[in-house]
């Protein structure tokens, strides 16, 4: 059975006209129960995590900064995010909810959250509404736990994956693949192991082209035991904050690819929903959506 982490926290309030649209993790379980993609069964709530994993990715004192709501009002702005108690609550159940997931994906070769892909929190600071990076904090569980040795992480947002990037710069036993826009924020951009710079405008053909000709060899090359999938949906040509031109169908395409290989290969993946900002909320629901459509299609 499809596992997906699932926290009325997730739909956090922010201040009237703020740009993140939170109301998607309210509408988008919502949908998937409407249309019978999924049932209440398949939805799990996370809870808030042990310490453990989140100290194997971030530095000890900016989480325990984060925590007791002392940041200072510089990192607050860069965050995105007005700082409170329970933004801080709400991003600790998000990465548990990965965590919980990747043991899902484990015993059934996918599991997914509402949340998360929150990529651009490095290990020391908040950026650009991430605050606790729970992909690499999935990782660091699962080497922990010894349930995983080499780990390949596919971040396929329109902006590419910084803080997953500084995390693991210097770590073997994980590699970093992000897949993004050349001419979008993060303007200052780091060093994945393998970053794709897509000029601005790209569409579905010239997109797909790349990713199937990448992502096969990729995994032939690291040999991944387990898989992170960050599927953003801000390649939408609808997307605010994006600057792609790819179509829903096209984005429906790339989930399908990436889950198909997963799948045919055998090795378990953990998707987070990472980003999507196009000015109609039905455009993001109905993009997110596929990804759990496809993965109820591919899967079981």
């Amino acid at each position: 059975m499809l596992k997906i982490a699932f926290h009325p926290i997730y739909k956090h309030p922010l201040p009237e006209g703020h740009r993140f649209p939170m109301e998607k993790y309210d509408l988008l379980p919502k949908q998937l129960l409407h249309e019978g993609t999924c049932n209440q069964a398949n939805f799990f709530q996370p809870d808030f995590p042990e310490k453990e994993p989140i100290l194997a990715v971030h530095d000890k004192s900016y989480y325990n900064r984060l925590r007791n709501l002392e940041l200072s009002k510089k990192e607050i702005r860069v965050s995105g995010f007005p700082l409170s108690q329970a933004l801080v609550d709400r991003e600790q159940i998000i990465a548990d909810g990965t965590i919980k997931a990747c043991d899902y994906a484990l015993e059934n070769g996918i599991a997914m959250n509402i949340a998360g892909g929150t990529h651009h929190a490095f290990s020391n600071r908040a950026e650009a509404f991430c605050l606790l990076n729970d992909q690499a904090i999935g990782a660091r569980y699962l080497q922990k736990k010894d349930l995983s040795k080499k780990i390949l992480i596919v971040d396929l947002d329109v902006h590419q994956g910084n803080g997953t990037a500084e995390i693991f710069k210097n770590d073997d036993s994980v590699f970093t693949f992000s897949m993004h826009g050349k001419g979008n924020y993060p303007f200052k951009k780091e060093n994945s192991d393998l970053d794709i710079e897509l000029p601005d405008g790209t569409r579905d053909a010239e997109y797909l082209k790349k990713l199937k000709s990448t992502l096969p060899d990729l995994i032939e090359k690291t040999s991944p035991d387990f898989i992170f999938y960050l599927c953003g949906v801000d390649i939408l040509d609808t997307d605010k904050l994006g600057r792609l031109s790819c179509s829903i169908s096209g984005c429906k395409e790339r989930d399908r690819f990436v889950l198909q290989t997963c799948h045919d290969l055998k090795i378990p993946v953990e998707c987070s929903m990472g980003g999507g900002y196009s000015k109609e909320i039905k455009l993001i629901i109905e993009a997110h959506a596929n990804t759990y459509r496809l993965a109820q299609e591919i899967y079981f």
